[in-house]
Formats: structure tokens, sequence, C-alpha cells
């Protein structure tokens, strides 16, 4: 599968949105974490798909967010609520915990279904002081996991046994909160999340994929020294394996890695904290979009400030 002419490394910076519906083959650097997005739609109309990425970078340098969502349709529908999803990306670009930010999306979508508009996504957030990643699943595929300790990748799912009532796509029905989990990245390790166009490619014989033919791919290809290598190969090996099987559809691949980097926060980064919110107030006064104002918990406020605090968000479900 032949990559885009696109690629392009970018370095995130303090309370930024990137991201959108466009084809895209890029590096991004957080503070505590690496991703690789990549991002083809189906067809010859690059602006016509359906499959939306974001990523945003807090004032403080220590929430990252990332999202990758399949939405139903092609076209303006799917434009539109990216731009929608960007203004919601930008208010709650300051929350450590997403909960809201899903809520959100999840009435966003709701206000879109009389045109049969919905959508399955992933939204993480990395808190990079703990390495601690937040999980919900909105009736997307699940997430792998590689754990550079046993170099194996497993399913990224939550470790109990109840169902997830969360587990559903967005603009089906009305969610008072969203079902999630959370998992500490040590360095090395790795997630990747994809829509559904990996495991429903299909072979010569019509025989998908498949989430457990996926796992089973992801552990027999070797690790590559560089990790943006590994997406690159992955959708090359597909390919090969389903005689072009990813051609029929929108095909999206993020992969993310904990480096280490932002454990502490910066004494210029805390100072300059309030004069970003500031800047953000500013923007929505003149229009230019949702100021980011943070959540109020003891976690982002004072581990702002103190960062010991910080370790209480890591601390909190065990």
């Amino acid at each position: 599968m032949a990559l885009l002419q696109t690629h392009h490394d970018k370095r995130m910076t303090c309370m930024e949105v990137w991201g959108g519906s466009d084809a895209v083959d890029a590096a991004v650097t957080l503070s505590g974490l690496d991703a690789w997005v990549y991002s083809k739609p189906y067809g010859e109309n690059a602006a016509a798909g359906g499959d939306v990425y974001y990523v945003s970078a807090c004032a403080t340098g220590r929430i990252n967010r990332l999202l990758v969502a399949d939405v139903s349709g092609h076209g303006a529908a799917v434009r539109e609520i990216a731009m929608n999803l960007r203004d919601l990306m930008r208010r709650f670009v300051n929350y450590l915990d997403q909960a809201k930010f899903v809520s959100q999306m999840n009435k966003r979508f709701l206000e879109a279904s009389a045109d049969n508009v919905f959508a399955t996504a992933i939204v993480t957030t990395f808190f990079a002081p703990t390495r601690t990643l937040s999980v919900c699943n909105a009736g997307h595929p699940p997430p792998l996991i590689y754990r550079l300790a046993s170099r194996k990748w497993s399913l990224l799912e939550c470790g109990d046994d109840r169902e997830s009532a969360g587990n559903i796509p967005l603009g089906i029905m009305e969610m008072d909160h969203c079902e999630q989990f959370d998992v500490e990245l040590r360095v090395g390790d790795l997630v990747l999340v994809y829509t559904d166009s990996l495991i429903e490619a299909a072979g010569p014989a019509g025989e998908m994929m498949g989430v457990a033919g996926l796992l089973q791919l992801m552990n027999g290809i070797e690790m590559p020294a560089d990790a943006k290598s590994l997406v690159p190969n992955l959708l090359a090996e597909i390919d090969r394996r389903t005689s072009g099987g990813l051609q029929a559809d929108d095909v999206t691949a993020l992969l993310i890695s904990a480096n280490g980097s932002g454990t502490r926060t910066g004494l210029l980064v805390r100072m300059m904290a309030p004069f970003r919110l500031l800047g953000g107030i500013v923007d929505k006064l003149r229009g230019k979009g949702p100021a980011g104002m943070p959540d109020w918990s003891l976690e982002n406020v004072g581990g702002a400030i103190f960062g010991p605090l910080n370790r209480r968000w890591g601390k909190r479900h065990r």
C-alpha cells in the first residue's frame, strides 16, 4: 500500500489542537508522548472521508488528548462533524478527566442523528506526569497495546468483567457518563488505535482479517528499530495478504508511544499557563473559538503548581 506524500513532523505546543479529516501521514511529538497518524480517505476525493482524528496539548503541557472517530457517511456531513469536534477539543483541551468531553461528543452526534450520522470512536487522554492513559471506547474496534517488557501485543480492554454500557457508538442514545479505564504506559510501550478497515480487509476468498487476525499479524511482524516504520509496514502487510483489501474503505491508524519526558512541568511552562488560558478567553471574545478552561480537580489545577499532587491521578482507580 503506497504511503501518502504528505508526511511531515509536528511538535505540539501548549493550547494547540491539530487534526481533522484530511489525508495525512505525520509524526507528532507531545510532552511525554510520541504519536504517528496515518489517514487516507477512500477514493480519489481526499476531502470526502469518514475518518476523523485529533490531537491536543493543554496549557501546562501535561494533558494530551488523542481521538480517532469513524463517522457514518462521507462529504459535507463529516466535514461539519469534524469542525464541531475541533471546537470541542479546544473547549476541553485543559480537562484532565475526559468524561465531559465524550458526553458532549455524544450530544453533538445525537443532534445529527436525524441525518443518520453517528460514529464509533476511541478517546484517550495521556497524563504525562504519571504516564497514565485513560481510554474510552464508544463502539470502536479495541486498540492494541505492546509491552516492551514482554515484547508482545495484546488487546487494550478494561480489566474487569462487567459489561461496558458506554461501549456503544456515539449518537445512538443519551449518555450521562462514559465508561473508561486507565492503564500505565512505560517508556517504549506502544498503543495502536485504528478504524475498522484494518479488520474488515478481506482476502481473495472473502474472509476478513478480524481483530484476532490483526493481533496475530502484529505479533508476527518484526518490530522495527524506529517505531514510525511500524504503521506503514503493517498496512503494507495487510494489503499484501488481502490482495488490496485496504483500498475499499477509509484507512486511519494512530500509534502512540510513551517517551519518558513530561514527568515534571518546567517553571516557565507553569508561569505561562495562566497567560495561555487568558489568551484562550480573548480568542473566544473575538469569535475565534471556545476558550479552553480547566476542570477544577485537585490533580489538574493543584498539580499544575505542586508536582506531587499529580500522582493522585495515577492512584485514583487503584
